[in-house]
């Protein structure tokens, strides 16, 4: 950046105009470096993309190209980067475990741990599920047992914690407490669950207890967020159903019934949110695929259309691309397939082949599947046709979790590692 001003001088701009420059050099500077960075689950838009990567349709040599693992215990939080940082959260015994890890040679930087105490009721994995958030150089993390942290990105120093368990009351959920936290306003919104704590906004650098709201139980889809008519709103699709939240007081606005008549079922993609003012609400247990409009005035969802057999999402969220919803139809264990379909009309575009359940990421061109069993495929952004251009071995099975997709670089985990794979020099 010295250089770069020196090199002004150089031309002899005038001093105050080598500022401006300069300043907007060193902008875009930061502007390109933090847009890389995949901070939160579904990435930085919490809409499954990183635009920004532009990653090629081949493996360099014929197979996905190792950078570097890390061993890890139970979970199914997915990573996120920050400042040339991984962090994953997973857990080893009877502790939760957040490290740190360079983004660069995979080597330890920091790690924190505390007690864990949670049992699943069905004898699934007992690690923890939510994806950490980083924001302001502190990154929170929110555990099945119910603790919540924010902590020090740099150095994992705690700042704050809370029970929200003993302190609130939130239940233990369906299958643990799953949904990965989001700042919105000067919100930081966790989906407790329970009564009188369905959702919780806190202050996120004290911690402090901002409001309260509702009694949903929690479901596994994460909350996103969106502006309508210049104001910030938080979305969420509990076990109960649909939300809209006005952050900063924790106002109702919206709430709409939408889940199945079965006991044994969650909601657990997360709403897709369509021109700000749409939102696309899919699950499987008979729930099914539907667009609504929001409106904020009248403080309703419109329904636009609504179908049991279009894209009845499990639990990986679809990602939009050119007015089209691409994602995985189907039970994980009855079989899944992709699809492409309009947004509009709620027409399948097109199908593909049964797959193995899986995540959909999208990059500038490239649609990047992971399956539960662990194989990377590659295949061109396309709302005719799904045609794979490559695809290779990374992980083993019960491979769930979110990935993160970083400069040229994409970071996944199953029970036992988390790797890197490097897609760009």
């Amino acid at each position: 950046m010295k250089d770069q001003m020196m090199t002004l001088v150089k031309f002899g701009i005038p001093a105050k105009m080598n500022f401006l420059i300069f300043f907007s050099i060193s902008f875009n500077f930061f502007l390109c470096t933090v847009c890389a960075d995949w901070p939160q689950f579904l990435g930085p838009n919490r809409n499954g993309a990183n635009v920004n990567e532009n990653i090629p349709l081949i493996f360099k040599n014929g197979e996905p190209e190792i950078g570097w693992t890390h061993k890890l215990g139970f979970g199914f939080a997915g990573p996120v980067t920050s400042n040339g940082i991984v962090y994953i959260f997973h857990r080893e015994g009877n502790n939760a475990i957040l490290d740190a890890i360079s983004q660069d040679n995979g080597k330890k930087i920091w790690s924190f741990n505390y007690p864990t105490d949670y049992i699943d009721d069905f004898g699934f994995d007992k690690g923890p599920r939510a994806v950490p958030l980083i924001y302001d150089d502190k990154i929170y993390i929110y555990g099945a047992e119910g603790m919540l942290h924010a902590l020090e990105a740099k150095t994992g120093d705690i700042i704050w914690k809370k029970n929200l368990r003993n302190d609130y009351g939130a239940e233990k959920g369906f299958f643990g407490r799953a949904c990965s936290p989001m700042i919105a306003g000067k919100t930081l919104i966790v989906q407790a669950g329970g009564k009188d704590c369905g959702i919780l906004g806190f202050d996120p650098v004290s911690g402090k207890l901002k409001w309260t709201i509702t009694d949903h139980e929690a479901g596994y889809a994460s909350p996103v967020k969106t502006i309508i008519n210049d104001k910030e709103f938080a979305l969420f699709f509990t076990r109960s159903g649909f939300l809209c939240i006005e952050p900063n007081k924790g106002n109702l606005i919206i709430e709409k019934e939408n889940r199945s008549a079965m006991n044994a079922s969650v909601n657990a993609a997360s709403p897709t949110v369509i021109e700000n003012d749409k939102v696309f609400l899919s699950a499987c247990y008979g729930v099914g695929a539907s667009l609504w409009k929001i409106d904020i005035n009248k403080r309703k969802l419109q329904e636009l259309w609504r179908s049991n057999d279009k894209l009845d999402c499990h639990y990986a969220t679809p990602i939009l691309y050119k007015g089209h919803l691409v994602g995985y139809h189907g039970r994980q264990e009855t079989g899944t397939e992709l699809r492409c379909v309009e947004v509009k009309t709620g027409r399948i575009k097109w199908k593909s082949d049964r797959l193995p359940a899986g995540t959909i990421t999208l990059s500038k061109d490239t649609f990047i599947i992971l399956s539960e069993k662990g194989e990377l495929v590659l295949a061109p952004a396309s709302i005719s046709e799904f045609k794979p251009s490559a695809r290779g071995q990374i992980l083993g099975a019960e491979t769930r979790a979110m990935p993160a997709l970083s400069n040229g670089w994409f970071f996944a985990r199953d029970k036992r590692k988390l790797v890197s794979v490097k897609f760009n020099p």
